[in-house]
């Protein structure tokens, strides 16, 4: 089959600092062979790293601050401004960091705050990190843009007998149209929107992130091991990298090429 009917971008989200809430977007704006715009900009290292930015080399998740072990952080809201690098931290509704990520006293009053914020789960001294030109914070190695099948999401939803958040899932593309798991099988694909074309390169692997919910913080629900039970696998929605750059928003069609 060389076509599909055509997808919809449901919803587009970026994440400012790796961990910390997720944005919703109207439109982004890619580029060739680029990462999604906004996106992982910023970590908290969770005591040394060894992360040089200057010659930098992708490192394990657990290096940073992150839900999968640090589950608190959901229960944080957070702002980024793009023109300004500013950073809001909201929790219990008050906001506590107001901080300029470009300059050194930015990055370290969201460090002293996670200091007090996270103190029985820190392995050293919280240090906040910029990724350089040409990286980014991601899970994976080759993570550029990170899609989600909502279709899978509610299949999730049947397996586990509760409602489940796709924010949990912390994509980029939340996509309608396909058949719950048909994204796993679309590995060397292409979608392509316009000018905008994506290669979906692999699969993506779950973990207890997964298992935080995005609104309260709780680890309250199973999903990766309820997922090899169910279905035999623990994926849920795909990475792509981008072949074409372009602009896309919420509500665009997106067809399947190969």
């Amino acid at each position: 089959m060389s076509q599909s009917p055509a997808l919809r971008i449901a919803a587009l989200y970026r994440y400012p600092v790796k961990g910390l809430s997720p944005e919703a977007l109207e439109t982004a704006e890619l580029e060739t062979s680029g990462y999604f715009p906004g996106d992982r900009l910023y970590a908290i290292e969770n005591g040394p790293s060894g992360f040089n930015e200057t010659v930098p080399r992708h490192l394990p998740k657990i290096a940073y601050l992150m839900l999968m072990r640090n589950e608190a952080l959901a229960r944080l809201r957070t702002r980024f401004d793009d023109a300004t690098h500013r950073l809001t931290v909201e929790e219990n509704g008050v906001q506590a960091v107001d901080a300029d990520l470009s300059t050194a006293e930015g990055r370290a009053a969201l460090a002293e705050f996670m200091k007090g914020f996270l103190p029985h789960e820190l392995r050293g001294a919280p240090r906040v990190l910029t990724a350089p030109p040409g990286y980014r914070f991601t899970d994976s190695r080759k993570g550029y843009v990170s899609l989600i099948n909502r279709a899978s999401v509610s299949a999730t939803e049947d397996l586990v007998g509760a409602p489940v958040d796709p924010l949990r899932f912390r994509g980029n593309l939340y996509l309608d149209g396909l058949a719950p798991w048909a994204e796993l099988d679309m590995v060397g694909r292409v979608l392509e929107a316009g000018a905008v074309r994506l290669k979906i390169t692999s699969r993506t692997e779950r973990c207890a992130a997964t298992n935080v919910d995005p609104q309260t913080g709780q680890r309250d629900l199973s999903i990766p091991r309820t997922l090899m039970q169910g279905v035999g696998h623990t994926d849920c929605g795909v990475y792509a990298e981008v072949l074409a750059g372009g602009v896309l928003r919420t509500g665009d069609t997106l067809r399947v090429i190969g």
